[in-house]
């Protein structure tokens, strides 16, 4: 019973700091989900292989996530539903079909997959706990995005929706 408040004390410390964004990160509002993460770890490896990536694309007259009204002006209460379902987009279709003959690349695309991963658990925890539903709006623009990804082969649909992650990370970014 004696080490028991050195205990608590240290338990208390560990999930206030478990609920500080660490260095570099942002808290990002999509709706009410709150989430902590750093897009400027994930900008920067898209950065780094973004000519790659964009040279791979032979298609430049359609965009997957350009279409008009596809990520502007969503609601607040739907920027969370449209986040998980393009976090889950991009870990289902997109980084499993953008494997290149470059190692440097793949790592990069890698690196990126994962910060995703820890973003699609924190969108799923909100999700679970109801505070991300999916209206109309957010049905409607995700259906959008994906009849654009559809018209092209699956590897084609990859690598332009890799090309154009920056639209997305520009989205995210304006709910910090």
């Amino acid at each position: 019973m004696k080490g028991y408040p050195l205990f608590l004390c240290l338990f208390s410390m560990s999930c206030w700091l478990n609920l500080m964004p660490t260095a570099g990160n942002k808290i990002f509002h999509f709706g009410p989900c709150r989430i902590s993460m750093s897009v400027t770890e994930i900008r920067s490896g898209f950065t780094a292989i973004k000519t790659n990536i964009q040279a791979r694309d032979p298609i430049r007259t359609l965009s997957i996530l350009s279409y008009p009204h596809s990520l502007h002006k969503v609601k607040s209460a739907n920027r969370c539903c449209i986040a998980r379902r393009l976090i889950n987009f991009y870990m289902d279709k997109v980084f499993k079909h953008c494997q290149t003959e470059d190692s440097y690349v793949n790592r990069k695309i890698s690196s990126i997959a994962n910060s995703f991963l820890s973003m699609k658990r924190n969108l799923g925890q909100c999700h679970k706990q109801n505070k991300c539903l999916c209206g109309q709006e957010s049905t409607k623009k995700f259906k959008q995005i994906l009849a654009n990804y559809e018209r092209l082969n699956v590897t084609s649909a990859a690598m332009k929706s890799l090309g154009e992650l920056d639209i997305f990370l520009d989205w995210m970014e304006k709910s910090a």
